[in-house]
């Protein structure tokens, strides 16, 4: 796996990360009793962005790191997974 290809693998899983731990320990302003003039009443109350988005960073770092161990020290590739199928079956 070269450089352009990490960051691009990186990239995905970070995107994906962070579309799935966005809505953990999310409050709404109207379970926060406060709802600002002109917003969404569903909307964040307060969305400690920089703290999620670090939070992300980490957790894609860990899987990221994860993925790397597969696919690179161990040598799995795509090509193997229909031997691991096959195996499965018997």
């Amino acid at each position: 796996m070269d450089l352009i290809t990490g960051v691009a693998v990186y990239f995905i899983i970070w995107w994906v990360t962070l579309f799935i731990t966005l809505p953990f320990r999310m409050q709404s302003q109207i379970e926060a009793g406060v709802v600002v003039e002109g917003t969404e009443a569903g909307a964040p109350a307060d969305p400690k962005i920089q703290k999620r988005l670090l939070w992300n960073t980490l957790i894609s770092l860990l899987l990221f790191f994860i993925f790397w161990l597969i696919f690179y020290y161990f040598e799995f590739s795509i090509d193997d997974l229909p031997q691991i199928i096959k195996i499965r079956k018997l």
